[in-house]
């Protein structure tokens, strides 16, 4: 039976393939997901059973409405951010880009669509044209 565990680097070529699967209009290199392992491990999961992958998870800090465009390197996480996670084990708000027309199955999680700006809508584009910036606000 799959399940969860914690990324890591020796798992990218795997992820990969899944991701070519998935998401074969937003690809990212190995070296984007390699960095996410090592900036934010923590962020960064894999649905596995033994040494074969079916899914992944990959989040990390970003400033609010800030996401990285796709396929970019971060070079680092923002140093409030690391402030913020300690500060926030709470997460006052979480934020997502829904792809392929998901954004009503996250939206019974409690994700709403936000106004985005021009920069935010050119990242955004690079995700697809039904790519949707959400948020919910937790507490």
């Amino acid at each position: 039976m799959a399940s969860w565990r914690r990324m890591t680097i020796e798992d990218v070529p795997d992820l990969l393939r899944v991701a070519d699967q998935v998401h074969p209009g937003l690809p990212e290199s190995g070296n984007v997901f390699g960095e996410r392992v090592k900036l934010f491990p923590e962020g960064c999961l894999i649905l596995a059973n033994q040494d074969k992958v079916y899914g992944y998870a990959i989040s990390h800090p970003i400033r609010q409405r800030q996401p990285p465009a796709l396929d970019t390197l971060l070079g680092g996480i923002a140093p409030d951010a690391d402030q913020l996670l300690e500060v926030a084990g709470r997460y006052p708000t979480a934020c997502l880009v829904s792809v392929y027309g998901t954004a009503p199955f996250w939206s019974r999680f409690g994700f709403e669509p936000e106004q985005v700006d021009l920069a935010l809508l050119e990242k955004l584009r690079n995700y697809g044209d039904d790519a949707v910036y959400l948020s919910r606000r937790s507490g």
